[in-house]
């Protein structure tokens, strides 16, 4: 079984809403793990359907995990536990679901004649590389599923586990279109281990856009969350552009932090605790709306795309920037190379 290397046996079972069967719940002896449970269950789907009502430029993913050990306090999924009967904080991050059957199940569904070979981006909900990926390696089996089925896709990651899948990726690249981003925030050490504690650092993330690219891989950068006061130093942003282009970035973009949710009071907690001098200012600016007001928010855009200007000629020209849908024609081709959309900020 794919889990038959892990020496740590199961401790209970757990009935987890929407799941038949009770979750195998377990345990790692590993400083990163301490006090977290993994809930073993097998999914009865594998691709998610985003709603027609979104602006992002797919219509399918893939969640291996439910909640996240990077702990992000700005994270948007955060709410999504809830739906599990756990809290958006700290079950959030220390209560992982773990679909141990994903990669199967995507192997069935990518086969049904009904599919029609849609993009599909991988890390648009929790991180699919996040610690415990190194356990299950569930990505490993969803990208050779994808491979196999000649499937575009893409994938949004903070961690540079996702090297250890490069050969998979570079055989995906031979059969259709996948491409990469790694979100980097920022590159300030403070601010990085204040509200991102247990992601890897951000120049390593930059040194693994830098090797994917070399590979052959397009991978570009979200700077995102921008968040006033924290990340937003034009200085600070304009460096994490310059690693960008020195590592061969196919484009760069950001976005301003958006607090839905349980997600406001969790990251207003954290803010009176880091922050308390930004605190006024922040409930000044989401005092309306989940999203900071429109002039905010082309500030902070503005930022990303002064320094993109000033680096244009840097930044390597990805021949994926101009993206259609697939059509009916290329869909009927199993093995047609399929091209797919560029995976957006989700942040």
């Amino acid at each position: 079984m794919r889990w038959a290397n892990l020496t740590v046996e199961a401790e209970e079972r757990s009935v987890l809403p929407g799941y038949r069967d009770p979750a195998v719940v377990r345990h790692f002896d590993a400083p990163e793990a301490l006090d977290t449970r993994f809930y073993e269950v097998r999914a009865k789907s594998a691709l998610n359907k985003v709603p027609e009502r979104s602006r992002m430029p797919f219509r399918w993913t893939i969640n291996p995990y439910r909640g996240c050990s990077h702990a992000c306090v700005y994270c948007f999924a955060r709410p999504t536990h809830t739906y599990l009967d756990m809290n958006a904080g700290r079950d959030f991050e220390k209560e992982i679901v773990v679909k141990v059957n994903a990669p199967e199940v995507l192997r069935t569904e990518l086969a049904r004649p009904s599919w029609r070979f849609e993009h599909v981006a991988m890390g648009t909900n929790t991180d699919p590389y996040q610690w415990v990926e190194g356990r299950y390696k569930l990505m490993r089996g969803i990208w050779a599923a994808l491979r196999d089925a000649a499937n575009p896709c893409s994938v949004l990651t903070k961690s540079p586990l996702v090297l250890r899948d490069l050969d998979l990726l570079r055989e995906i690249a031979e059969v259709t279109a996948v491409s990469a981003n790694l979100s980097v925030p920022t590159i300030d050490e403070k601010a990085w281990r204040a509200s991102e504690p247990h992601t890897p650092s951000p120049r390593a993330r930059l040194e693994a856009v830098a090797e994917l690219n070399r590979a052959g891989i397009p991978t570009g950068v979200l700077v995102a969350p921008l968040m006033p006061g924290i990340n937003d130093d034009p200085r600070q942003v304009g460096e994490i552009l310059e690693l960008a282009a020195q590592a061969g970035a196919t484009g760069v973009s950001g976005i301003a932090l958006h607090l839905r949710g349980e997600v406001r009071a969790i990251f207003m907690d954290w803010l009176r605790t880091y922050r308390p001098d930004l605190v006024e200012r922040y409930e000044a600016l989401y005092a309306r709306s989940a999203y900071a007001p429109r002039t905010e928010q082309e500030r902070l855009s503005a930022l990303v795309s002064g320094a993109r200007r000033r680096l244009a000629s840097a930044f390597r020209r990805d021949p994926r920037r101009d993206y259609g849908r697939v059509t009916d024609t290329v869909a009927s081709e199993p093995r047609a190379r399929r091209e797919c959309p560029r995976q957006t900020a989700l942040f």
